[in-house]
C-alpha cells in the first residue's frame, strides 16, 4: 500500500522532532483520552504537571468512577471548562461498568463528552483505526495545504478540511499521522508567522506557493469578549478563614468553594485592598480586586469558617486561589500590625 505524499513527509519529519510528551510514552487507551481532554482549550506546558497530578491520584477509569466529585474537581482546579472533568468521569463509569475500553471511532463518539475529534484521536493512536483528527491546529494546516479561503469555524468548510485529513490519512499508521498533524499545527504551521522554510511539507502547501500562509485559515466569527468587575473579601478569624460552599445553581463554578463577596450582610471594619488581578475564563474576561477586612459580629449562614490546614483538600475555584496567593505576596497582606 502506498503512503500518501503527505504522509511520506509527515512520517519522518515526526519520529524526528515530536516532543517528548508524557501521554506518548504508551498506547494506553486511558492515557491518550486523558490527555486528549485536557488538551482541549489548554496548552501542553499548562496541562503536563495536572496530567502527571491527575494519573498518579487516578490511575485508572475504575479510580475514576468511584471518586467523589469534589476530590475529582480539586484535581482539576485550575484546568478550566470543569465539565470536561464532570463528563469525563461520567464516561469512565459506564466503561467500568461495560467492562473495557470501546475499540472503534463509534464506541468511543457515545461516551460522555467524547466529540469527534477525541473519538477519532484515541481510536487512531490506542486502537489502529484509520480515522483522521481535525483540531484547530489540524484545521489550520488543512485550509493551508490546499489554498481554502472559506470561514474554518463554518461546520461545511470544516467537514471539507475533514475530507481533505482522511483522504490522505497513513492507514498503517493512522496514530502517528494524526499526530504528525497534530504537531505540526502546534510548533511549525502556527497561526501567526509560520515556519515556512522548516516545515516537512512547504513543497506541496497551496499556501506557500502563492504566498497565502499569512492570510490563511480564515475565521469570519469572533466570540464577543465580555469583561465583568468582582470583588473578593478575605476574612480570618484566628487561624480560620471565611469561605462560600459549592453553589448548585452556578453554571460555571459549580461543586467549587468561593471566598465571599463584597456586599449586604457583611459587617467590616480595618478593610484594606490586598490587590488586583485579571482572569479569564471561556469569553468573559474578570477583573478581580481583593480586600482585607476584620468581620464584626457573626458571619452569614450562607458563609462556613474554614481551617487553613483543610484548605489544600478543597475544590477552591482559581480565583479563590489566585486571592489567597495576595495575602502572601502583597504587601498589604504581610504587613499584620494594622
Amino acid at each position: 500500500m502506498m503512503r500518501s505524499d503527505l504522509a511520506k513527509r509527515l512520517l519522518p519529519w515526526f519520529s524526528e522532532h515530536k516532543r517528548i510528551l508524557p501521554w506518548r510514552n504508551s498506547p494506553d487507551p486511558y492515557r491518550v483520552w486523558l490527555s486528549e481532554v485536557m488538551l482541549q482549550q489548554t496548552r501542553v506546558a499548562a496541562v503536563i504537571p495536572y496530567y502527571e497530578k491527575f494519573l498518579e491520584r487516578f490511575p485508572t477509569p475504575a479510580a475514576l468512577a468511584t471518586a467523589e466529585e469534589a476530590e475529582l474537581l480539586r484535581y482539576w482546579a485550575g484546568l478550566g471548562y470543569y465539565s470536561r472533568a464532570r463528563n469525563l468521569q461520567k464516561a469512565a463509569q459506564e466503561i467500568h461498568r461495560e467492562g473495557g475500553f470501546p475499540a472503534t471511532y463509534a464506541g468511543w463518539r457515545k461516551l460522555a463528552g467524547v466529540g469527534d475529534y477525541t473519538a477519532a484521536a484515541v481510536a487512531s493512536i490506542a486502537f489502529g483505526e484509520a480515522v483522521a483528527v481535525l483540531d484547530g491546529n489540524v484545521a489550520r494546516v488543512a485550509a493551508r495545504l490546499v489554498c481554502e479561503s472559506g470561514d474554518v469555524g463554518n461546520a461545511k468548510i470544516r467537514g471539507k478540511l475533514r475530507e481533505v485529513v482522511q483522504n490522505q490519512i497513513d492507514t498503517l499508521s493512522p496514530g502517528d499521522y494524526n499526530q504528525a498533524l497534530m504537531e505540526l499545527g502546534a510548533t511549525i504551521c502556527l497561526p501567526r508567522s509560520p515556519k515556512c522554510l522548516i516545515c516537512p511539507i512547504n513543497d506541496i502547501c497551496c499556501a506557500k506557493k502563492r504566498g497565502l500562509e499569512n492570510s490563511l485559515p480564515t475565521k469570519l466569527k469572533k466570540n464577543r469578549v465580555i469583561e465583568e468587575e468582582k470583588e473578593f473579601l478575605l476574612l480570618r478569624r484566628g487561624t480560620q478563614i471565611a469561605l462560600r460552599p459549592p453553589d448548585a445553581s452556578s453554571r460555571r463554578l459549580r461543586g467549587f468553594w468561593e471566598l465571599p463577596h463584597a456586599g449586604p450582610g457583611l459587617r467590616l471594619r480595618n478593610q484594606k485592598q490586598l490587590g488586583e488581578f485579571r482572569h479569564a475564563i471561556v469569553n468573559h474576561i474578570y477583573r478581580v480586586t481583593v480586600r482585607q477586612a476584620k468581620l464584626l459580629g457573626e458571619l452569614p449562614d450562607l458563609y462556613e469558617w474554614i481551617s487553613s490546614d483543610q484548605l489544600s483538600e478543597l475544590p477552591l475555584s482559581t480565583m479563590a486561589r489566585k486571592s489567597l496567593e495576595l495575602e502572601v505576596t502583597s504587601p498589604a497582606g504581610k504587613d499584620k500590625s494594622k
